[in-house]
C-alpha cells in the first residue's frame, strides 16, 4: 500500500503537526482493527532487534523531542538483553544539512520546500555530528549491540528509514547487513512510532523480513490521526503490532 512519503507541500502548520506523514487519515476504530497483527516472534539467531533513534534530541529537552520519548529507554533495555542481534539506528546530520531550516534563508522550521527527490520538511537543526543531541540517551544500556546504522549523513538528502534514504533509491546498508547475518525477522522499538519507526518497519517488510513493532517500546507524535494511519499502513505490508508480553 504504501511507499513511505514525505508529506506534500502545504500540508503542515508551524507546529509539531509537521511530522505527520500522509494526507488522509483512517478512523481510529478501523485503523486500530486493521493494524493489529497476530503471531509472536521467535527470538533466536535469525531475529534482530532494531532500536530506532533513541537519541537525546528526540527525547524531552531535545531539539525535536517526541513526547515522553525517554519512557522507551528502560523497556528497550529489558527487551534488548534477550536478543543476540541488536542494531541501533542513529540520525547523524552534518552542519548545514539540506533538511535544516537554517540552510534555507528566509525559511522557518516545519515549512516545506522542494528538493530533487520531492517535498522536504525543514527541521530545526538536530542530531548534528558529534553533538550531545546526536548521542544515544544516556540510559540506553545495550552494550552487546553489534552495529550502528547512521542515517541522514549525506548533506543533500534526508533519511527517516533505517533501510532507505528519503530519495527512496539510496540504501543505508542495513538490509545487506541483516541478510549477511542470516536475519529473517526484525523486531522494532524506538522513536517515533508514526514516523521513523513506521518508515523503518515498512522497509523491513519490503526487504522480506518478518517484521514486528513492540507497541509499548515506542512513542508517537500522534496528531491528527497519524498514529492510527501509521499502524494501518504497517499492517497493510504485514508488519505485526505486538506487546512486550508477546515476546514470551
Amino acid at each position: 500500500m504504501t511507499e513511505p512519503r514525505i508529506p506534500a507541500a502545504g500540508s503542515f502548520t508551524l507546529d509539531r503537526r509537521t511530522m505527520i506523514a500522509g494526507a488522509s487519515v483512517l478512523t481510529a476504530t478501523a485503523a486500530t482493527s486493521a493494524a493489529r497483527g497476530q503471531g509472536r516472534p521467535t527470538i533466536d539467531g535469525q531475529t534482530a532487534l532494531i532500536v530506532v533513534d533513541v537519541q537525546n534530541d528526540f527525547c524531552p529537552g531535545g531539539r525535536l523531542a517526541v513526547p515522553k520519548g525517554d519512557e522507551v529507554v528502560a523497556i528497550c533495555n529489558t527487551i534488548g538483553r534477550r536478543f543476540q542481534n541488536v542494531v541501533f539506528t542513529q540520525d547523524w546530520h552534518p552542519e548545514g544539512h539540506s533538511s535544516f531550516a537554517t540552510s534555507h534563508p528566509g525559511k522557518k522550521p516545519f515549512e516545506v520546500v522542494q528538493m530533487p527527490y520531492g517535498p522536504q520538511v525543514l527541521w530545526p537543526d538536530h542530531c548534528t555530528w558529534d553533538s550531545a543531541g546526536a548521542e544515544f540517551h544516556e540510559g540506553l544500556d545495550l552494550p552487546h549491540a553489534q552495529t550502528i546504522i547512521r542515517k541522514g549523513y549525506r548533506k543533500e538528502v534526508d533519511s527517516y528509514s533505517g533501510f532507505m534514504e528519503a530519495d527512496r533509491r539510496t540504501a543505508t546498508g542495513l538490509g545487506g547487513y541483516l541478510k549477511e547475518r542470516g536475519v529473517t525477522r526484525a523486531v522494532l522499538v524506538g522513536l517515533a512510532t508514526d514516523f521513523c519507526v513506521n518508515w523503518t518497519a515498512q522497509d523491513a517488510a519490503k526487504a522480506g523480513l518478518e517484521t514486528f513493532v513492540v507497541e509499548e517500546a515506542c512513542r508517537a507524535i500522534d496528531l491528527g490521526g497519524s498514529l492510527d494511519k501509521a499502524w494501518a499502513d504497517m499492517a497493510a505490508l504485514g508488519v505485526k503490532r505486538i506487546k512486550v508480553t508477546d515476546l514470551g
